[in-house]
């Protein structure tokens, strides 16, 4: 198994590190201290476009400007159905191609950003147009978190709140995500818990200094493998007033896992020092792993532990989980069908 990969873990950083890539080149696939050139310039053009009404996602008329940062996103369980699909934030092209072969609408839609690129506020629009979510997970690749935590970043920072800020709809922001595995530069065995959790209250505190409001902040674990380097993520948690949501990643490579074996130790570990919403933010199924039965599990996990959703990793490269087949598309058009809705 390759460098790039790892058992129960996100499928590919390099497929995350191509999606950004048109946007700012120094992010990599690979682990250790790889160096990030310093993009200089960064220009920001807060868009302000049409806003929606709270009607479970920002949907329908126009709110009173006053009421774009205000109103919480839906914490009810099987709120959410997402998507990451390469392209993005480029270009929303994808995910309306995403849409036409499923006819699922998803309600979060998930983009990387680099360290030094600017918060993609036309991207987030086109999000917002469609009655969707921008989940943002900030990658800050081969910077070090003490120097985050010191201040030595604050004035990108503040470029991006202030962005978020003007952009003025709900936002879904992670940071460093995947913190407890080993493969990133700010992860397990390269950045200490104490340094990610002083890095993380700093965001968060800067970003509610500039009055940004309209942040949902999602705190992202990979599933616990213990006998694979990954261990519970609990030492990295900043704390439940720097928290709103507890995102969970983890994929299906063989057809023996279920939901309870993938994601049930890392939600009982969670539930010990949390009662956030849980939402799925990143998981896909390999074809070898019964793709469509997954994906039927999926909705089904969902449901049993009262989480928020899922997000599914559609990349195709170098490893299969977009989704695959017919019945994979079927099962998902299903699930999402009766998404919401109590068990008959």
């Amino acid at each position: 198994m390759s460098r790039d990969h790892r058992v129960g873990g996100t499928a590919v950083f390099a497929g995350k590190a191509r999606a950004s890539r048109h946007r700012q080149a120094p992010v990599r696939a690979r682990r250790g201290r790889t160096k990030l050139a310093v993009a200089v310039g960064i220009v920001v053009v807060a868009v302000i476009v049409s806003a929606f009404a709270v009607t479970g996602l920002w949907r329908g008329a126009d709110p009173p400007a006053a009421s774009l940062t205000r109103g919480p996103l839906p914490t009810s369980p099987e709120s959410y159905i997402g998507i990451y699909r390469e392209g993005v934030p480029s270009s929303y092209d994808a995910v309306t191609k995403f849409t036409a072969a499923t006819g699922v609408s998803p309600d979060v839609i998930t983009y990387y950003s680099g360290w030094f690129e600017p918060f993609q506020a036309g991207f987030a629009a086109s999000v917002a147009r469609h009655g969707a979510v921008p989940l943002v997970q900030i990658n800050p690749t081969g910077i070090r978190l003490g120097l985050i935590a010191s201040g030595w970043y604050d004035g990108y920072l503040t470029t991006f709140a202030n962005a978020v800020r003007s952009y003025g709809r709900p936002v879904i922001v992670g940071f460093a995500h995947e913190m407890n595995g080993n493969w990133y530069s700010w992860g397990n065995r390269h950045t200490s818990p104490a340094v990610f959790v002083a890095a993380w209250r700093h965001i968060v505190t800067l970003f509610r200094g500039r009055g940004v409001r309209n942040v949902t902040w999602m705190w992202t674990v990979n599933v616990i493998r213990k006998n694979h380097g990954i261990p519970s993520p609990g030492p990295w948690w900043p704390g439940s007033s720097y928290v709103n949501w507890v995102g969970m990643d983890g994929y299906y490579y063989d057809p023996s896992w279920t939901f309870a074996s993938l994601f049930g130790p890392t939600i009982a570990a969670v539930r010990e020092f949390s009662r956030a919403p849980i939402l799925i933010a990143e998981t896909a199924a390999a074809p070898a792993a019964a793709q469509p039965a997954k994906i039927a599990e999926l909705f089904r996990g969902v449901r049993l532990y009262g989480l928020l959703g899922f997000v599914w990793f559609d990349v195709s490269r170098p490893e299969q989980w977009g989704l695959s087949s017919p019945a994979a598309i079927a099962a998902l058009r299903a699930g999402a069908q009766t998404y919401q809705k109590p068990p008959s």
